[in-house]
């Protein structure tokens, strides 16, 4: 008696069957999405000293000493502590900051955040709770004629 057969050949999973296990992504603590498709995290915890770069969204809940450059969208964390000069497309800024902030399209200043130093951007929202220490300039993104 042959238990066995050798030549059998395997029939596919069911149409429908799911057969890889999902992996579970933790989620930051402002509520901000981590769709890997959008952007990176930096989480709380975490500290880098030195440049940073990235290229289209990143939310930063650790802590940099250094210089953050990127064309795209950053969003600092509450848990957030940034100790040098921002230079990005647009800013939200939830934690602390201490530094110059350069923004090509906006810069958004919110609730309990914290920021030492000069804002230069052509629109800026500032929180009636938020602590700003600088100066601001609002600058045209127009061409000079």
């Amino acid at each position: 008696m042959q238990m066995f057969n050798p030549s059998r050949k395997t029939e596919p999973a069911a149409p429908g069957i799911q057969t890889e296990t999902p992996v579970a992504r933790p989620q930051p603590s402002n509520g901000a999405s981590t769709d890997p498709a959008r952007g990176g995290l930096l989480s709380s915890g975490v500290s880098i000293t030195g440049s940073l770069t990235f290229r289209s969204e990143l939310l930063i809940d650790g802590q940099v000493d250094g210089t953050i450059n990127s064309g795209g969208r950053l969003t600092i964390g509450k848990n957030a502590k940034i100790k040098g000069e921002i230079k990005t497309k647009s800013v939200i800024v939830d934690g602390a900051v201490e530094g110059d902030i350069t923004a090509e399209e906006r810069c958004e200043l919110r609730a309990g955040c914290s920021v030492n130093g000069d804002i230069v951007s052509p629109r800026l929202v500032v929180d009636e709770a938020a602590a700003f220490i600088g100066s601001a300039r609002i600058s045209s993104t127009k061409p000079a004629s």
